[in-house]
């Protein structure tokens, strides 16, 4: 258990744009995240801010567990640019150039490719109850205004494919959308449009922390959700609004890379931590 009067050291990390809070517990079994310390965390005036944020724990199953946490404290079942992140950190601090990553999705297999990382991000859910889904009915054209997609990546996912992202409402049908009730569990909601066979632009609205300048579950959700449609290949390339991501969906799941940047590393005050002791 973390000790509530000690400092606390975490990193600053984003993947084009998609920015987190990686903290390394790696010497505590349990780790030291709460809901309150992670809302705290993701305060962007009184906190640090992040879209999300990724604690690495120690595995018995793989090199290191791995946890998510939105920023109004909620879990999140996955997150693809983070765990990109922690990848790349965590690959060049012990010289591998593969990894093993365990989340609630499972264990992921991460790779660095001629200094490209790449993470296996798993097979695409497409069943209505893994996704999940409130009913039964065709994912590939959900009864929502606009036909979207849905997709499940270890957290639920809403596609809308439009003329122009750019002029998307993102906010307002991103919200509205969110805890839409089809998503018992609420949704990321995405916003693409096809721009070339390979090619995709993408906006994005998180669920439990709003709009994004990227997403990676959501880039890959988007890939799948495009090509089940018939608008794009596997392997596409996607302008979101913080960089270009690439997704390969392989018969062996959905692989992900792109730009990771460390932006800093700090540490919280106990005074801080005191007050949500």
């Amino acid at each position: 258990m973390m000790d509530m009067n000690a400092p606390l050291a975490f990193v600053k990390m984003h993947g084009a744009g998609n920015d987190f809070v990686i903290i390394d517990s790696m010497h505590l079994a349990d780790g030291v995240m709460t809901a309150a310390l992670a809302a705290a965390l993701g305060d962007r005036h009184r906190g640090v801010g992040f879209d999300q944020l990724a604690e690495l724990r120690p595995s018995d199953a793989a090199d290191l567990d791995l946890d998510f946490w939105n920023a109004d404290g909620s879990r999140a079942g996955a997150c693809g640019n983070a765990t990109r992140c922690v990848a790349h950190r965590v690959m060049a601090a012990r010289g591998l150039d593969r990894l093993r990553i365990r989340t609630t999705r499972g264990v992921l297999l991460a790779e660095n490719r001629q200094g490209q990382v790449w993470v296996n991000m798993g097979a695409p859910l497409l069943d209505w109850q893994d996704i999940p889904l409130a009913q039964d009915c065709d994912i590939d054209h959900l009864p929502i205004d606009g036909s979207p997609a849905a997709v499940g990546m270890g957290n639920p996912h809403c596609v809308f494919f439009v003329a122009d992202a750019d002029s998307a409402p993102v906010a307002e049908l991103g919200r509205q959308t969110e805890h839409h009730p089809l998503f018992p569990q609420a949704t990321n909601v995405e916003f693409a449009s096809v721009t070339a066979p390979d090619h995709l632009r993408l906006r994005v609205w998180e669920r439990g922390t709003g709009i994004t300048l990227a997403c990676g579950s959501g880039a890959c959700a988007t890939a799948v959700a495009a090509h089940r449609r018939g608008l794009t290949g596997r392997q596409v390339r996607i302008d979101a609004d913080g960089g270009q991501l690439l997704v390969d969906w392989r018969d062996d799941g959905v692989w992900l890379s792109g730009p990771v940047a460390h932006v800093f590393d700090a540490t919280l005050p106990a005074e801080f931590l005191a007050g949500l002791a």
